[in-house]
């Protein structure tokens, strides 16, 4: 008995569904007329004082003309077209067919599709009510509260508000155009997910992603994928971009790149912050700016780096623990440094190595070749013209150390030290007030022969490549030259000396020597839409999603692989959810890059 009121009740079911599903179309008609010649079957409608008027399981539809075939549920309408779904959906056109039993719509005809936040306009556009989905491929056009957007091929999914352009898909704002191959649009938010090559351009910033997600109203965006943002003078790369227009602001996380278009330069990092108005630049993580200066490059390696001013006014700032590095056109005599603090003036030639905090180790340091030049602070000069090195300055307890060729340390100290390069190389030198050397002697065999102490007012130092070539002493010289044997050990460094040779940058891969690589952080990847499933369902070939005297043959009524979307996850889940999920952990990495 129980089993027999199951199988009742199921059997009742059906019937109620498939009484639901053949629902008959309703009418009302000033004028009813039959044609059996031309429209065999048919009641013609046409309007006298009121518009022909359809109602049909929640969807009214008015008309001027129209050809109803009863039988078939199945009707053609002409003539200022309205079409009502509830109080969300209208829809205008010029011609349109309807069919009761399949509930599927085709319009055409300056087709008009309006939602509280979106106006769909198309040549042609097919409406399935029961996937409640909308679907054009002969080119559309949404215009949004903030945008104007359109492709030649676009699908609505009502449930959700949300478009899914595919091919020549353009988003116009006034401040900004979108083009993308593909792009996801939710109309209650104003979100977009760009999937494939796409740019936005407006007037200060071009911005390139191969993924990414940029919020239309608040006009900000998250990008990964061979991701870069150009501006007038400056390009910015990364793993991941976040990007505020108003803001004039954007961020780069994971082996990132700010590019310099203008002054030839460029700074590397894992995270850093473009401000556009202010001109400026902060990159740390591994930071590492570099420099062309007259073919050879500068490098300057720092926990952080700034870099601010207009292209012709730049200066640089690098902050605790710099090390620098700079080689010759040969590669053989290279320049290195290290300071607590760096400040160059790209505009002046003025670079300063100085020491700002207690998180530095020791005073500024400068190996040119073999010679270590030590002080409180020093200045380098570079021309501005050539971007050779000039000149240097070393500020308040200046010490020079050379290592002797074969024994000991040639040493040279004094309150200021002055050096002059030809070639970016050191060829003089000349050290003021109080100073000090002790040399290591030798004649042209290379034989020494004494150890020469000298106190001198001033001492003026030349250089054949690189090498102490000859001293001069001047203004009250006291001093002699002492056999090495006579000569006290413990009397061969001068006060304060400080050799730190092990310290000496002797490649750009030495600039990094003794550091910890830096932890990345992990990026908040765009994962591409699931495949959706397909439009037009498979049908048998008596069962017509229209009808067999619509204007459309059934092979309209079929899929095309062409327009299908290209970039997508071959996997058959419920993708609308997956991307409201997807757009909500997108809000919380916004949040994160503010």
């Amino acid at each position: 008995m129980k089993t027999y009121f199951i199988s009742l009740l199921v059997l009742l079911t059906s019937l109620q569904v498939l009484a639901q599903k053949n629902q008959e179309i309703n009418y009302d008609s000033d004028r009813t007329l039959k044609n059996e010649e031309r429209y065999p079957g048919a009641l013609i409608l046409s309007k006298v004082d009121n518009q022909v008027y359809f109602d049909h399981d929640g969807i009214e539809v008015w008309c001027d003309n129209a050809v109803f075939y009863k039988s078939a549920n199945f009707f053609k309408a002409y003539g200022n077209i309205r079409m009502q779904q509830g109080d969300s959906v209208s829809m205008t056109s010029n011609y349109a067919e309807y069919n009761g039993n399949t509930e599927f719509a085709f319009a055409s005809g300056n087709v008009k599709m309006r939602r509280p936040q979106t106006t769909l306009e198309t040549d042609s556009l097919f409406f399935d009510r029961i996937k409640q989905q909308a679907y054009y491929r002969s080119g559309g056009k949404v215009t949004d509260t903030a945008s104007v957007l359109t492709s030649r091929i676009g699908r609505y999914y009502m449930e959700d508000d949300k478009y899914s352009f595919i091919n020549k898909v353009v988003v116009k704002n006034p401040e900004y155009t979108i083009n993308s191959e593909q792009l996801d649009f939710y109309s209650e938010s104003g979100h977009a997910y760009l999937y494939g090559p796409s740019t936005i351009k407006s007037e200060t910033s071009t911005v390139y992603c191969e993924r990414g997600f940029y919020d239309t109203r608040a006009d900000n965006g998250y990008f990964v994928k061979n991701s870069q943002i150009n501006y007038d003078n400056r390009i910015l790369k990364g793993d991941s971009l976040y990007f505020n227009r108003q803001n004039s602001f954007a961020s780069a996380t994971n082996n990132i790149r700010v590019i310099d278009t203008i002054n030839n330069s460029r700074v590397t990092g894992h995270y850093a912050e473009v401000y556009r108005d202010k001109d400026s630049v902060f990159i740390t993580k591994k930071a590492l700016a570099a420099s062309l200066q007259d073919r050879d490059t500068l490098f300057i390696h720092s926990d952080t780096i700034m870099i601010t001013g207009k292209p012709e006014k730049r200066i640089i700032r690098g902050y605790y623990d710099v090390r620098i590095f700079k080689e010759d056109r040969l590669g053989e005599n290279p320049m290195s440094g290290r300071s607590d603090s760096i400040f160059s003036d790209q505009q002046s030639g003025l670079t300063k190595l100085i020491n700002i905090s207690s998180r530095g180790n020791g005073k500024p340091v400068l190996w040119s070749g073999d010679n270590q030049m030590t002080g409180d602070s020093i200045h380098l000069q570079s021309n501005t013209k050539t971007e050779q090195l000039d000149s240097l300055l070393v500020f308040d307890n200046a010490f020079l150390i050379q290592k002797d060729s074969i024994e000991g340390y040639n040493q040279l100290k004094g309150k200021e030290l002055v050096g002059y390069f030809t070639d970016n190389s050191l060829n003089k030198v000349i050290i003021d007030k109080n100073t000090e050397t002790l040399n290591y002697m030798r004649n042209n065999d290379n034989e020494l022969i004494g150890i020469n102490k000298t106190l001198a007012s001033s001492v003026e130092i030349l250089f054949v490549e690189q090498q102490i070539e000859d001293i001069y002493y001047y203004n009250q010289v006291d001093g002699q030259l002492t056999p090495e044997e006579d000569f006290p050990p413990n009397a061969r460094q001068l006060q304060g000396f400080n050799w730190r040779g092990e310290q000496r940058i002797l490649s750009k891969e030495g600039l990094f020597e003794g550091e910890a690589e830096p932890k990345l952080t992990k990026i908040q990847g765009i994962a591409l839409p699931d495949e959706p499933e397909e439009f037009f369902d498979e049908r048998e070939e008596d069962d017509l999603l229209l009808d067999e005297n619509s204007r459309l043959k059934p092979d309209v009524l079929k899929n095309r692989e062409t327009d299908s979307l290209k970039f997508k996850n071959k996997v058959s889940t419920d993708s609308l959810k997956k991307d409201i999920k997807q757009n909500d952990s997108l809000k919380n990495v916004i949040e994160q890059e503010k």
